[in-house]
């Protein structure tokens, strides 16, 4: 089934969305922008304390979305052919390649920065080409492709800071907070500590074709010229040192922020039954895409200063078309 309207795309969201709450309480959030990644084909860096239900909310999309999900646990001793593959002999079959668990549709990076570089750095290549190098050939990975992967922000022992690098190969970076009360209550009787995730029985909304088809309706959303000059105008603020936070940055964002507000924006448009951009679009991704794009100094540690109050300060200082 091909989906030709883009005012039917927010009609399967919803459901994909009403689906995943059968076993995700709350969190419509970041629900909302996992399926954002998904239209916009990027990756996601989800940071939360342990039990918000990470783990569970990636693997209840992957169930509705109709993809495979293979989950990888990054600890210290985790080498990059544990991710990627290794090319083993057998006397009765010879060489032959034993493929990692890279090779799907999700793949969920469970706990990323308890991983040395090295390790975090085999992502790279996947995350960024979709193909991985085993051996001395390149091995395609399965279409779409996507990498969420999961930080503690608590911890500082056994824990290594993300690469610059990789941390810019991730179109958003969600954070996931506690539930509210009455969520939380209604916690107590539905989880899968007491129910099994199969009982919930999850129906597959979409298929990995039909994510193709809608990723390439996002495309095709309307930009005007004066949006256009509003995304510029935005990145280009992260970069001032004359402006009101610019003495709290120590590196602005790059080129690849414009590309990613370019398109998460066009993505939010469609999500909301529209099939053109409005500034209103561009402010509802611009704290995902820049608060892990926006490199902060010392001293805004020292005075508690965050990315999302910079971009928030950057938001109000940039006129809207």
């Amino acid at each position: 089934m091909v989906v030709k309207r883009k005012e039917d795309i927010a009609k399967i969201l919803i459901e994909v969305e009403r689906e995943i709450a059968k076993v995700v309480v709350g969190q419509k959030e970041i629900v909302h922008g996992f399926l954002r990644a998904v239209l916009c084909n990027g990756h996601v860096l989800v940071e939360g304390v342990p039990g918000v239900a990470k783990t569970l909310i990636v693997k209840s999309i992957a169930t509705v979305l109709g993809c495979e999900m293979k989950r990888i646990q990054f600890t210290v001793d985790l080498l990059p052919t544990d991710i990627t593959g290794i090319m083993s002999y057998t006397p009765d079959k010879g060489f032959e390649v034993v493929k990692g668990p890279i090779f799907a549709h999700f793949v969920l990076a469970d706990e990323i920065n308890r991983s040395p570089p090295k390790t975090q750095s085999a992502l790279l290549e996947a995350m960024q080409e979709k193909a991985v190098t085993i051996s001395r050939d390149t091995h395609d990975l399965p279409s779409p492709f996507f990498v969420m992967a999961t930080e503690n922000p608590l911890e500082n022992s056994g824990v290594y800071n993300l690469p610059e690098a990789q941390v810019d190969r991730f179109l958003f970076k969600l954070i996931m907070g506690y539930p509210k009360g009455d969520e939380e209550k209604f916690i107590l009787t539905q989880n899968t500590t007491t129910s099994k995730f199969e009982s919930y029985k999850l129906k597959a909304v979409l298929s990995p074709s039909r994510i193709i088809t809608l990723q390439e309706q996002v495309k095709d959303v309307f930009t005007s010229d004066a949006i256009e000059n509003y995304i510029i105008q935005i990145v280009a603020k992260t970069r001032d040192e004359k402006a009101d936070f610019g003495k709290y940055v120590s590196y602005g964002a790059s080129p690849r922020a414009s590309i990613a507000l370019y398109i998460s924006s066009k993505a939010e448009a469609l999500m909301n039954g529209r099939d053109y951009v409005i500034p209103e679009d561009v402010q509802t991704v611009a704290y995902p895409i820049l608060r892990h794009r926006i490199i902060l100094n010392y001293e805004a540690e020292a005075e508690q200063i965050t990315t999302d109050k910079v971009i928030k300060n950057i938001l109000g200082d940039v006129n809207v078309p």
